[in-house]
């Protein structure tokens, strides 16, 4: 097996995918693209409005994700890990960023029920997403079935514990043993 380059982070807000991309980034010494920093203006005045996004404002962006990770992937080499973050809530979002990419990508679901995201999102300051638009989240949110290439990881517990959690996950795909 050829050992996968591409990782995203999923999840819905909150779950911990800036927070987790950036530890995973530091640890293997690679870029990390924040899924946030390449939405249009448009769409963070829509959710901070409390307005969900809709697929129109979505596949732009998936686009903008997907060839920003292949641009780095380029300039970091053919060796290059390159962690992202994206909700990617539905599997045609998860379908189209492998497709856009055009390699294998891993996707790290980071899992959490509504009251602990609900909680986290309670603590959560500066960021555009309300906690008006958790619901939203979770109706859109499509878990990752059996046969995608998804870690399913329990974000619950302390960040030492969901970081072993996920290392445990994708060690063998970097390595190309999984």
């Amino acid at each position: 097996m050829h050992p996968v380059r591409f990782f995203i982070l999923m999840g819905v807000a909150g779950c911990g995918k800036s927070s987790y991309g950036r530890l995973l980034a530091g640890r293997f010494q690679v870029p990390y693209l924040d899924g946030d920093d390449f939405h249009p203006p448009e769409n963070i005045a829509k959710m901070s409005a409390g307005i969900a996004l809709d697929d129109t404002d979505r596949w732009p962006w998936l686009d903008a994700i997907a060839t920003n990770m292949a641009k780095a992937s380029r300039a970091s080499g053919a060796d290059g890990i390159i962690f992202a973050g994206c909700s990617s809530l539905r599997k045609c979002y998860r379908d189209h960023l492998l497709t856009g990419i055009g390699a294998p990508v891993h996707f790290i679901y980071l899992a959490a029920d509504r009251a602990l995201i609900t909680q986290r999102m309670a603590a959560r300051d500066g960021h555009f997403m309300p906690n008006s638009l958790i619901d939203s989240q979770f109706s859109t949110l499509e878990v990752p079935e059996d046969n995608e290439p998804a870690s399913h990881i329990d974000i619950s517990g302390s960040v030492d514990s969901v970081m072993s959690r996920i290392l445990v996950a994708i060690t063998p795909l970097i390595s190309g043993n999984g």
